[in-house]
């Protein structure tokens, strides 16, 4: 007979009396024991787990039940003390390892409750495939308050990013068509591949001109932060808005360095306001809220004057009765293919640009400074990514789309730095059915958190986690299977919902990297880990330095 490995699970917990000073705090004081075949906690901290996801057998309690809801083992019941705790212990800026710490601690499930949000959150792949087999037909995210209080304050449509239901299932269909099928991709690949360029001859010439050595061969240490934003925003620009914008100048426009600060803002502001009830600072006046919605509003400005000059184009153009567009071999951009078709109404067509264009900076910039740290300390990987990349970029004849396909470890380059630096630290869902999780009953409509930063660190879950390595994305691991040895590079989300961006980013970074890899050298003074922090999304405490060295 096959033997047959289940996990069986005893807790036993002992609440402590609450003297005055954790009273004071809030939060009874709680030790676990829970011992399990696979690991065990002892004291709030987690010994022997490896392996522990491994059976895929649904996991039952001694006396064959599945375990409540209110068995999860939890941070505290009060989320407005948990709200003070996190605040006075400046949690929010370090929440990817506030979440490592208390997996760490309590096993891979734990709730967790915060101002007015609450979360089970997860980390095994196995639940994940639990988790994303129960989202429906038309999966839910959390709703970031604050961004959907600014929509209706404003009378403001709302995009697919803040939409549910049928509605936002319409709508996300029709951009599919300009953004994520392949089609669409042939279309704007050409774009983003002549801005990569244009940063490449800029840096290069930069390079040449500051740097040290002799001519033709020198290095120059750089901080390349600030150009990436601006390489970020032309992108982004170029395909969405079918237009140029001239960031690579010597003197790039005020207007445009105003669109990235206001970017940085909204992203900074937005963790705390999602713990807290927005019309209520809103009506008080408070400086965070209005931090917050002044950022909004200078990104919904400047991305109406560029949907107003798209409209004039696409006026004039069909004034001169030309064709334009994909009709007449010219790619006009996402914002003019949408209004070209009018399948959406120019209000939905103006929301759904601004989130493309709001989430399209940062979340490509930030990891292209992880990606050039890491290449720049792992040397010996740094060279076979260059030598595969010029076997490729040499057959495939200046075309973009197939110099990308020749060189895989460009994509797993790209994933790596996701796995290690997640651009959001999580994926949410509200399951439509009541599901089990580890043993737990999770009823339908409870926000569940994945959780990508301890995921991507797992050594249960990764061979040598902490080590940098593209290769480990080989087709074998490239799918999202649903037997739950897949789901493990969720940094763009997964199936319908995923990340509406994603093929602009992906392209956009694995073009940059090539283009740079073909010019440059790249190194780093200090091996030592990166501090990182939390705003909306991870990134460095301070930029790297990079030695750009010409080739």
């Amino acid at each position: 007979m096959r033997s047959m490995h289940i996990r069986v699970t005893v807790c036993i917990r002992a609440q402590v009396t609450c003297g005055p000073r954790n009273l004071l705090c809030g939060v009874a004081p709680r030790r676990a024991l829970c011992m399990t075949a696979a690991g065990t906690v002892v004291d709030g901290k987690l010994e022997g787990r490896k392996g522990a996801q491994s059976t895929g057998v649904r996991k039952r309690g001694l006396d064959g039940r599945v375990r409540s809801f209110e068995d999860i083992p939890h941070t505290g019941r009060r989320g407005w003390v948990n709200l003070m705790k996190f605040w006075r212990e400046d949690r929010f800026r370090q929440l990817h390892k506030h979440m490592e710490r208390t997996f760490n601690a309590l096993g891979p499930i734990y709730r967790e409750h915060v101002g007015t949000q609450s979360s089970v959150n997860i980390m095994l792949p196995s639940d994940t495939s639990e988790l994303f087999r129960s989202e429906g037909l038309h999966p839910r995210r959390m709703t970031l308050q604050p961004w959907a209080t600014h929509r209706e304050t404003r009378q403001h449509s709302k995009g697919v990013f803040l939409k549910n239901g049928e509605e936002w299932r319409a709508d996300r269909l029709l951009l599919n068509k300009e953004v994520m099928m392949s089609a669409a991709v042939k279309r704007f690949l050409p774009l983003l591949d002549e801005v990569a360029r244009d940063f490449c001859r800029m840096l290069r010439a930069r390079v040449e001109r500051e740097g040290r050595g002799e001519e033709g061969k020198r290095s120059l240490i750089m901080d390349p932060s600030p150009d990436l934003f601006r390489f970020a925003l032309e992108a982004s620009c170029h395909v969405i808005y079918g237009e140029r914008i001239g960031l690579f100048s010597s003197s790039p426009s005020l207007e445009s360095q105003k669109f990235i600060w206001a970017v940085e803002r909204m992203l900074a502001t937005t963790p705390p306001l999602l713990y807290l009830p927005p019309r209520l600072l809103l009506r008080i006046g408070a400086p965070l809220w209005t931090q917050h919605a002044s950022a909004w509003d200078h990104i919904f400005s400047h991305a109406e004057a560029r949907i107003q000059r798209g409209y004039q184009r696409l006026s004039s153009s069909q004034g001169r009765g030309s064709e334009a567009g994909a009709a007449g071999g010219q790619y006009t951009g996402v914002l003019g293919q949408l209004m070209e078709k009018g399948q959406l109404s120019l209000d939905l067509i103006k929301a759904n640009i601004t989130e493309l264009m709001a989430g399209g900076v940062d979340t490509t910039a930030v990891p292209l400074q992880f990606a050039l740290f890491e290449l720049g300390r792992n040397p010996e990987v740094q060279e076979r990514v260059r030598q595969q990349v010029r076997a490729s970029y040499a057959q495939a004849g200046g075309d973009p789309q197939k110099a990308l396909q020749g060189a895989p470890l460009l994509k797993g380059t790209i994933k790596e730095i996701l796995r290690l630096y997640p651009v959001g630290t999580t994926v949410q869902r509200y399951p439509i059915k009541d599901i089990v999780l580890q043993n737990y009953h999770i009823p339908a409509g409870t926000m569940v958190q994945v959780c990508l930063y301890p995921l991507g660190r797992s050594a249960e879950v990764f061979e040598d986690p902490q080590r940098f390595e593209p290769s480990r994305w080989g087709s074998r691991e490239e799918g999202q299977r649903g037997d739950g040895t897949g789901f493990r590079s969720l940094a763009f989300g997964f199936g319908a919902r995923q990340c509406v961006g994603r093929r602009i980013a992906e392209n956009e970074m694995q073009l940059l990297l090539m283009h740079i890899l073909l010019s440059f050298h790249l190194s780093v003074s200090s091996s030592e880990d990166i501090k990182t922090t939390c705003t909306l999304i991870l990134q460095p405490e301070t930029p790297p330095r990079i030695t750009f060295s010409r080739l």
